[in-house]
């Protein structure tokens, strides 16, 4: 499944990177892509949609609906 979410508080490498492990650590097989400048983070991954959301979530950081 590709999904791409808004992330609006991401705001430097360091978040990407926070984004990023987050993600990996519930689907190590994850493909991540998130940009800081546009905010947006393109992901390929076999979790859910809403898995991802709170994975992100519980980084800290909001997903934009």
């Amino acid at each position: 499944m590709t999904l791409q979410l808004k992330v609006p508080n991401m705001a430097c490498s360091a978040c990407v990177t926070t984004i990023t492990n987050a993600i990996t650590v519930i689907d190590p097989t994850a493909k991540v892509e998130a940009n800081s400048k546009t905010k947006l983070v393109n992901i390929e991954t076999q979790q859910s949609e809403p898995a991802v959301k709170q994975a992100i979530a519980a980084a800290g950081y909001t997903v934009a609906e």
